[in-house]
């Protein structure tokens, strides 16, 4: 089974694999990956559904620690799309908060073994996550990145001002951006925002709420007639 040929065994075909296509990352194919990671989540889907869905971040690093890539991959199902929303809030764009998201769990599949406190597996993940989009934007020139548009499935055309709105987001501070965009962008709950970042929901809640009014403030001393928002 795949699942016992362990992540040391994946890892080190996908280091000495001569592979030319794909980005690689410390010698890690990201094309391979990914696929290897969604033909594990593919071929155990039933049990996965069943199973690997109602259990903690705890028992799924756990049994990935142990060479099980069934649990790997579950994690990777479990926060790959948040990861991208993560990245997005630092980035503004898509594609770069995809591969971003990519690079994540590279490094994640990487590192798994050294991870002591498995129960803050969402917590390492997003500050690895931080981490490579911050060395992504080092690498970009910063207008460019705020200039860029959100990808066409969050864009609402018939939202008036929407480009004022866009740009009030990105002149929160990165805490209050990350959160505005995980639950406005993307449309996690706050309890899905709470088990990503590892923060409470009323700390969720709260953050919202500070946000929001940011965000009021900042749009009516640009002319922007809209209506407060006190509440999550």
């Amino acid at each position: 089974m795949l699942g016992e040929a362990g992540l040391g065994a994946i890892l080190l075909y996908l280091t000495e694999k001569n592979c030319k296509m794909g980005r690689t990352f410390s010698g890690v194919n990201y094309t391979i990956l990914q696929k290897l990671l969604l033909d594990v989540a593919q071929i155990g889907r039933g049990r996965m559904t069943t199973q690997s869905h109602e259990q903690t971040d705890e028992l799924l690093v756990e049994a990935a620690q142990n060479g099980h890539l069934e649990g790997f991959a579950a994690l990777y199902q479990r926060y790959y799309s948040p990861m991208v929303a993560l990245a997005y809030s630092m980035l503004a764009d898509r594609d770069s908060a995809d591969d971003v998201a990519q690079d994540v769990f590279a490094i994640a599949c990487r590192d798994l073994a050294s991870l002591r406190h498995t129960d803050k597996f969402a917590a390492w993940l997003a500050g690895i996550c931080r981490n490579v989009a911050r060395q992504t934007l080092r690498s970009k020139d910063r207008a460019v990145a705020l200039s860029c548009e959100p990808g066409a499935e969050s864009t609402d055309r018939h939202v008036p001002d929407w480009d004022a709105v866009r740009q009030a987001v990105w002149q929160l501070p990165s805490a209050e951006r990350e959160l505005v965009v995980l639950r406005y962008y993307d449309g996690f709950s706050q309890a899905r925002i709470s088990e990503v970042l590892d923060i409470s929901p009323s700390a969720v809640n709260g953050r919202l709420v500070r946000a929001k009014r940011k965000l009021a403030k900042y749009l009516k001393r640009n002319g922007f007639a809209g209506d407060d928002h006190e509440t999550g």
